[in-house]
């Protein structure tokens, strides 16, 4: 194993001095990576800008009204910074409102799923996606179209709810949201979530495309069209030693 120095003071410093300089803060876990390796902080810290504070196909407005969306049900306070962002890009209290409404509807997805698992048999008029779709159209009535279906989007997916992220991402395509904006609300998870819900999710959106259930667009059917995206097991089953 390859020896490592750990940074000395005078480098710590001048390495979280340009941290807090590009993010206007310093949470705990970057001095810990500078002291395990300058290399993974920097990596990390070059992804999260990424992901956090480079302009996308989203609105800055929007992209912090996710951001918001994801803490909220992840219930993580640290990262109260992307309140002020989103006030700073115009967000409203009534917009802001509506964004938790809307997180916490979608929290309580597991209540639709239940009926349809166990009482449809007694219930033959019923349609849980039909009754989850008019509850979310009231609820996200304050916001705007697409920006409605991508909370709830990101909501599904950081609470493990794959069949509600399927419903919500055919209603998403009906309904013209445009694939890039889904795209980059769903990668929005990936750092407070994890790596693995990410997958799950594109494994969702990936079926459904295979499926003809959405009308995706050719450069998206061509990676869902893509073989050999099941990891591991996939590939041993597919090239067996």
């Amino acid at each position: 194993m390859p020896d490592f120095d750990p940074p000395d003071s005078d480098e710590l410093a001048r390495q979280l001095a340009g941290i807090r300089e590009r993010r206007g803060y310093l949470l705990p876990h970057h001095g810990l990576l500078a002291m395990t390796s300058p290399a993974m902080l920097k990596t990390y810290d070059e992804v999260y800008a990424a992901f956090a504070l480079t302009p996308g196909r989203l609105s800055r407005h929007d992209h912090e009204a996710l951001w918001l969306a994801i803490l909220t049900v992840n219930e993580q306070p640290v990262a109260s910074h992307h309140v002020a962002r989103f006030r700073e890009h115009g967000g409203s209290m009534a917009t802001f409102e509506a964004v938790v409404a809307l997180s916490a509807l979608s929290s309580a997805f597991p209540c639709w799923r239940f009926v349809a698992q166990h009482w449809q048999a007694h219930l033959p008029d019923y349609s849980a996606s039909s009754a989850w779709l008019a509850a979310f159209r009231g609820v996200a009535a304050p916001l705007p179209k697409n920006l409605g279906h991508l909370v709830a989007i990101v909501v599904m997916i950081c609470r493990d709810a794959w069949d509600g992220l399927a419903w919500q991402l055919v209603a998403a395509y009906a309904d013209g949201v445009p694939e890039q904006e889904m795209a980059e609300a769903v990668a929005l998870t990936m750092l407070p979530s994890g790596v693995p819900r990410l997958v799950d999710a594109a494994a969702v959106w990936r079926e459904l495309i295979l499926r003809g259930e959405v009308d995706a667009s050719p450069g998206f059917r061509a990676w869902a069209q893509t073989s050999g995206q099941g990891g591991y097991d996939e590939a041993a089953r597919a090239d067996p030693q």
